[in-house]
């Protein structure tokens, strides 16, 4: 086996920087005692993150980020495993149409639909509800699912559910013991990944989140419309934390290789 070069390692070293530089920064800033951006900061204080109960509006934010996250992740989800069965398994007139209109949302820059989906919401008396915004992320994180999905589908043995057919088991049976097991890495690392997109979504939310309904990543920008100070980076900061520590609860109770690639065979 080649061990990679110096060369390759030190161009390693420096995409590793460059990618974690920027979290760095922000995790040292939400520590500065300043009332203004410092860095770096001469001494280390938690008063942004004390700040952070003064303002209530962000944890309200957070846990609505949360909470719509999950819900349009799973959603999307419940729409990607038949979509994704159907593409990989026939073969059928306007297969790939099909297939780029599902795709289509990564295309479309959100700024475009961002005011579709506010115009559109509009007319039909949805605007400025929990319901119009839910609908848009799931139309926004639907191709992250379909996406991780189709892989694992296109990916399964059929010989297996033909076994399990040859040996009794209805369509049914078939689809909770044996497809859906089969699929189950694709379908966590779908949901994962759409989770993380509809959470960070910013742009398109914009046009549809209200004063009484809008996500975190709004009310972060609506904050720093009007206010330069670190409040902003300890939220951050908090946040990267708080995923820092479900990523390592789910790593010590299933293992995230296990959870995200699927359980390897022995050889």
């Amino acid at each position: 086996m080649r061990r990679n070069g110096p060369l390759a390692l030190a161009y390693h070293a420096l995409f590793v920087l460059f990618t974690l530089a920027p979290i760095v920064v922000v995790c040292v800033v939400a520590f500065t005692p300043e009332s203004y951006l410092s860095f770096p900061t001469t001494e280390f204080s938690l008063r942004w993150f004390k700040a952070i109960a003064q303002y209530p509006e962000f944890v309200r934010a957070f846990w609505q980020s949360v909470w719509l996250g999950a819900l349009s992740s799973l959603i999307a989800l419940l729409f990607s495993v038949p979509a994704a069965l159907a593409v990989a398994r026939y073969r059928f007139a306007g297969r790939d149409a099909l297939m780029a209109l599902f795709q289509s949302p990564l295309m479309i820059p959100h700024v475009v639909l961002g005011i579709a989906f506010l115009r559109f919401f509009t007319e039909i008396g949805l605007a400025g509800t929990f319901t119009a915004l839910l609908l848009s992320h799931v139309i926004i994180v639907f191709p992250f699912a379909l996406r991780l999905t189709l892989a694992s589908a296109t990916g399964m043995n059929p010989a297996i559910e033909q076994a399990a057919a040859s040996l009794g088991a209805g369509e049914g049976t078939i689809l909770w013991r044996i497809t859906l097991p089969l699929v189950a890495p694709g379908l966590i690392s779908g949901w994962a990944l759409a989770f993380i997109n509809s959470f960070d979504e910013l742009t398109m939310s914009v046009f549809i989140s209200t004063p009484r309904i809008e996500t975190l990543p709004v009310r972060m920008f609506l904050y720093i419309q009007d206010n330069i100070d670190p409040l902003v980076t300890s939220v951050s900061a908090a946040v990267i934390v708080v995923t820092l520590l479900a990523l390592v609860l789910l790593d010590r109770l299933y293992g995230l290789e296990a959870l995200l690639i699927g359980k390897g065979q022995d050889r």
